[in-house]
Parts: structure tokens; C-alpha cells; sequence
């Protein structure tokens, strides 16, 4: 939903991992990139109390989240919640946390809990399907999850934090008395993924013509970057094309393996494809959060399904983590090269150099 939050609110899973999108090329996507969430309204402590006692209608939005069916796409939901669950993309956290960049809480993999609801228009007009940006109060309900426990949480969550800093309590993630079990968290993975298949769907007028990879691949994305994903200009504008090469619809069966293994060897969409993983790989996202990145582009391959680690390794050849300041990282080799003899640096050795020869000249 991190927040990457339209994931933003489902970071449940993802440790502020319910996003939007970030820019797709220069400056701007570097600086989007980096905080991987829209600025969204805060529900203060006095609005949570409320919300026990006027539980909210249902939305349109609402309606819809609950209304969709997991036929509506080609990959399993449940290996996604699985996927999400894992370390090296969201995590799993059963008590209320400070979102590292905004301090705003967060449980499960990332589930935003303070987030309003907001506008989203499509701005495609060749596409018919709309963008849902639900409050986190109207996704906790599509959850089927009961009103006051949220506010009781978030009431929770703000006592807290006159205790102790939001640093400290990230730092103190074991000690925090769980909130909501297992089933809850998984409840509200699922909820964040629904939301992110439905604005997938409004990011990609080609959504359901993609392969079941292709189409966990952008669910991924809308998940983990969110509304910021409208900035990734020129992957929208590639996965937007007219005609998709590559892409293709067997009818089933044992015709359905030979054609998608033929078309993964032969199709000219191959090398489309490569350009469409790139325009990620140059994102600052991609940089930051690499190991999730490689996983997540290397399924947009035509080939994936044939061979993922093959896919895996194409794409973490040519991406590099993000670039680390040389006084910075000179400094961290000094320190480390210090701890490990017991010396404190340059400074010290040099004590020592001074020390033996005035030795040697008594």
C-alpha cells in the first residue's frame, strides 16, 4: 500500500510499502522517489475516538474493493501476500510503527493507518477505469476489521509517542505488544493488494492483457510507490502503447505452455520489454530499495516465468545501488579498520608512529 501508500495504505505488509509512483526520469523522479508517499492529511488523535463511535458508510470505493473477485487477474493473490509478507519487501509487524520518513503509523506490511481519503483522477481518457484512493478508516472496514480496534490502535499508537521518539520505537519493533494477529495482517495485505490490482488497472489501459507476472509485477509497483507512480512519465507511456509486443492470449491448456514458451524465445516484444525494465532500473526507487527492485522488474521479462532467476540476474546487472558519499564511506572504513585493531583512526596510528620513533632516538 508505503505507503513505496494507493499502497500507501496498504503498508501493512509493507513497512510503509502501500505507495504511489515516482517520476520516471531526471531530477524529479530522483526527489519522488525518495519519499515514496504523497503528503496525505493525518487522522489526529480526537478523530480517532470518533471513529468507534460513527462507524463510516460504505464508499464507492469501499463497494468496489469488496466487490472484487481474485478470477479478475491471471496470478495467485495468496503467493503475493506471501511475497509481501517476506523481509526483503515489506515485513510483517502486528503493532503500530512510525513510518521511517513520516512518522505516520503503520502495521502489518505497511498498512498506512492515519491516511484520508483523496482524489486520483485518470487523466487517460482511452482508459475507462478509475483510481481508488479509500481512507485508511474505509480500508479497514473493506478488511472486514472492526471500526473501533482501529481507533483504539491509533489512540494507542500517539500515547506512545509522548513516551518515547518515533526513532525508538522503530529501534524497539520486538517489544511492542501486538495489536492485531496473524489473520488480521493478512486481511489487510489483501485489502492493500485489491486496491493496488484495481489502480494498476488505471495505470495501464493494457492491464488485462498482460501475463500473470506482468500483471503481479505492476501490482507490486502500485503497492510499494502508490500515487506517485503517475510521475514514472516514461514507463507509463510504455506499458501504454497502442500494441504491446510481446504480449499474447493461447487459448490453454498444453497450447497455452508450447505458444508462451515460443513467444518467450522469439518474440521481438523481448527487447521491448528490456526498454520497459530499464525506465525502472534508472529510477531512484530502484536504487534505493534494489533488492525488492530486481524482483519486482525482473517479472515484467517476457521469459520470467521460463527461468525467474535468469530474469533476476539480467536485471541486477545493470542495476546499481544507490550512489554513497566517498567521505562517507571512506570514514565508515576507517572506523571499522580502527575497531578491529583497537586504534581510533588515522590519528591514532599516526600517536603510535611518533611514539616508536622517539623510542628509537632515546
Amino acid at each position: 500500500m508505503r505507503t513505496f501508500t494507493g499502497i500507501s495504505i496498504l503498508s501493512l505488509l509493507l513497512p510503509a510499502a502501500s505507495g504511489s509512483v515516482l517520476c520516471q526520469t531526471g531530477a524529479t523522479q530522483t526527489a519522488n522517489a525518495q519519499e515514496q508517499t504523497a503528503p496525505a492529511a493525518q487522522v489526529s488523535p480526537a478523530v480517532s475516538q470518533n471513529l468507534a463511535a460513527s462507524p463510516p458508510a460504505i464508499s464507492p470505493a469501499t463497494e468496489a474493493l469488496m466487490e472484487f473477485k481474485d478470477s479478475e487477474v491471471k496470478f495467485s493473490i495468496e503467493e503475493l501476500m506471501d511475497i509481501l509478507a517476506d523481509r526483503r519487501h515489506e515485513g510483517w509487524v502486528l503493532a503500530a510503527y512510525p513510518d521511517p520518513k513520516t512518522s505516520h503509523p503503520l502495521i502489518g506490511a505497511g498498512f498506512s493507518l492515519d491516511l484520508a481519503a483523496r482524489e486520483h483522477p485518470q487523466l487517460d481518457p482511452l482508459n475507462p477505469h478509475p483510481f481508488y484512493e479509500p481512507s485508511s478508516a474505509e480500508l479497514w472496514q473493506a478488511a472486514g476489521l472492526e471500526p473501533a480496534r482501529l481507533a483504539k490502535i491509533l489512540d494507542e499508537f500517539h500515547e506512545q509517542l509522548t513516551e518515547q521518539t518515533a526513532r525508538d520505537m522503530r529501534r524497539n519493533f520486538g517489544e511492542l505488544t501486538p495489536q492485531i494477529d496473524a489473520s488480521d495482517a493478512r486481511l489487510l495485505v489483501r485489502i492493500g493488494i485489491v486496491q493496488s490490482i484495481l489502480n494498476a488497472r488505471a495505470y495501464c489501459r493494457n492491464f488485462d492483457r498482460l501475463t500473470a507476472s506482468q500483471q503481479m509485477a505492476l501490482t507490486q509497483l502500485v503497492y510499494q510507490i502508490g500515487f506517485n507512480l503517475q510521475e514514472f512519465t516514461e514507463f507509463l507511456q510504455l506499458i501504454n502503447k497502442d500494441a504491446l509486443p510481446g504480449l499474447y492470449t493461447p487459448a490453454g491448456g498444453a497450447e497455452k505452455s508450447l505458444l508462451h514458451q515460443a513467444s518467450a524465445r522469439t518474440s521481438p516484444g523481448t527487447a521491448y520489454w528490456w526498454t520497459v525494465q530499464k525506465s525502472l532500473t534508472q529510477s531512484q526507487w530502484a536504487r534505493l530499495y534494489r533488492a525488492r527492485a530486481i524482483s519486482v522488474i525482473a517479472m515484467f521479462d517476457p521469459r520470467y516465468e521460463a527461468s525467474p532467476t535468469a530474469a533476476e540476474r539480467r536485471v541486477s546487472a545493470v542495476l546499481r545501488p544507490a550512489r554513497r558519499s566517498r567521505s562517507r564511506a571512506r570514514a565508515s572504513t576507517v572506523l571499522v579498520a580502527g575497531r578491529s585493531t583497537g586504534q581510533r583512526g588515522p590519528r591514532a596510528s599516526h600517536a603510535k608512529r611518533a611514539h616508536r620513533s622517539r623510542k628509537r632516538a632515546a
